[in-house]
């Protein structure tokens, strides 16, 4: 493990919303950064939203001098999980919520890299125990829960399985407060403790809106104003995906119980696509 503030080389195996905003974070803070992303005009996609984001951080003045200084230039996208570097300090992967695939790149990556690489998995929900068992070192894995969007979000809740070492558990504390984000460290159980508070308001909320208590608008207000949430939970529920939240949910309804059941009406509109922001369409109409 790098014992610098941050990681020296860093992993990031998919290069979507939540990849791209894991890599862009370690590569302003000084790590290099190899994102791994199969799909030619994916991995393309995957530079801009990082070369993007670096952009809109100097402008806030987060960001320590103009982004083409140099930062870009510690960015690297790759088509395989082999070219991941040896000596790759931390890899997380971040693809879309399916324990099989997870388990599997995990699996590849340690292959790749070497012994005291920290191995992380960005799932919101998923058990970090059951991809642990995918590994021949389980110690050196842990749930590195990132919140969208990541450049900008102050917390990093990390998850740990039985088998997680302190030294995993200590370097990981330690990165993220290189990061400038607070950590949270909760032990491995259905949706976290981040992913399961937030869902069962999201889909009171959902339920609220399927029986006509109040309009989106209005019970996003009421908790904004009235109980200082930064956004409401159907607005929020659009940034993160209403198809995310579906999964999370059915997966907390197999694990935790009924209540948990994903409304109907979340169902209805990830059938339509109505998916939040990304499609343009969710609770709110998004340009």
């Amino acid at each position: 493990m790098s014992t610098a503030a941050t990681p020296a080389e860093v992993g990031v195996i998919g290069g979507g919303r939540m990849g791209a905003g894991i890599a862009q974070s370690f590569a302003a803070a000084g790590s290099r950064v190899v994102v791994v992303e199969r799909d030619g005009s994916t991995a393309a996609a995957a530079m801009e939203r990082i070369t993007k984001g670096l952009r809109q951080a100097a402008e806030r003045g987060t960001l320590a001098g103009p982004p083409d200084l140099g930062v870009p230039d510690r960015v690297t996208v790759v088509s395989s999980i082999a070219q991941l570097p040896h000596d790759t300090d931390l890899v997380v992967e971040a693809v879309f919520e399916d324990a099989a695939l997870k388990a599997e790149l995990l699996a590849a990556a340690e292959a790749v890299v070497h012994d005291g690489c920290v191995l992380a998995s960005n799932t919101s929900s998923l058990s970090v125990t059951e991809l642990a068992a995918a590994l021949m070192r389980p110690g050196r894995f842990l749930g590195m829960h990132f919140f969208n969007p990541v450049p900008v979000s102050a917390l990093v809740e990390l998850v740990l399985a039985p088998d997680t070492t302190e030294a995993t558990r200590a370097a990981a504390v330690r990165w993220t407060h290189a990061l400038g984000k607070q950590d949270v460290v909760v032990r491995d159980s259905p949706g976290f403790a981040s992913s399961r508070l937030g869902l069962a308001l999201g889909l009171e909320a959902i339920r609220m809106v399927e029986e006509g208590v109040a309009a989106p608008d209005a019970i996003d207000t009421a908790m904004h104003l009235g109980y200082r949430h930064p956004m409401g939970p159907l607005r929020l529920t659009d940034v993160v995906g209403l198809d995310v939240r579906l999964a999370i949910a059915e997966h907390l309804h197999a694990t935790l119980g009924d209540r948990f059941a994903p409304p109907r009406l979340l169902r209805e509109k990830v059938a339509r696509g109505e998916l939040g922001r990304k499609s343009g369409q969710g609770f709110y109409r998004w340009q």
